[in-house]
Order: structure tokens, then C-alpha cells, then sequence
């Protein structure tokens, strides 16, 4: 697996104001370790910026770094959050990683960040 790509920032036009920006990405894939077999999804990323905000362009490259890894979804979930809040150091985050049915049951995982 190559190396993850780097995530962007760029300067909060209004850091003294709480806002929330919501990003889908309703394309995502990744690989059950399993298996072998590619996993489909959606990720949703909210957040309330502090003095940065995720640069999309970048964000879309990073997500499509987990195409080829094999990787459980409760650790690609918890990694995106832990490399993003670590990147824009937001004043909250929330990672949503919903994915579609396999053997008809679906899997939903969230995970938070809090200053």
C-alpha cells in the first residue's frame, strides 16, 4: 500500500464564528482483510472549524489512498478521524462510515473528536 496521501488546509475565512461544515463522499471504497473483497460506502465528515478547514481536493485523493488496503471498518473509521482532527485541529469533529450490505446485514461506525 502506498503512502497515505497529505491532507490540505486552508485558513478559516470566520474562526470567530461555531459553524458547521458537512463533506460526504458517498463513493468510498476500501478491502475486507478478510476476504479480499472490495467494501463500499459512504463517508460523511462534519466538523466545527477552528483556524483551518479541509481542502477538498486533498481530502478526495486521501480517501481514494484506502481504495487497495485491507482494513476493518471500525480502524478506517477511527484513522480518518484521528488524521483529520490531527490535521485541522477542529473544535469538534464526527466521522460517519456507513457501508453497504454484505450478506444483507449493513455496518454503521462513528467516531467523535472533542476538544
Amino acid at each position: 500500500m502506498a503512502e497515505r496521501e497529505k491532507i490540505e488546509v486552508f485558513d478559516n475565512p470566520r474562526p470567530g464564528r461555531d459553524y458547521t461544515i458537512t463533506i460526504r463522499c458517498p463513493e468510498f471504497t476500501s478491502v475486507c482483510p478478510r476476504t479480499g473483497q472490495p467494501d463500499f460506502g459512504e463517508i460523511t465528515v462534519e466538523y466545527c472549524p477552528d483556524r483551518s478547514c479541509i481542502e477538498l481536493k486533498s481530502l478526495k485523493f486521501y480517501l481514494q489512498s484506502y481504495r487497495n488496503k485491507g482494513i476493518f471498518y471500525e480502524s478506517l473509521t477511527n484513522d480518518i478521524l484521528d488524521d483529520l482532527s490531527g490535521i485541522c485541529q477542529p473544535r469538534w469533529m464526527k466521522v460517519i462510515a456507513r457501508f453497504t450490505p454484505r450478506g444483507s446485514i449493513t455496518t454503521d461506525v462513528v467516531a467523535e473528536y472533542k476538544t
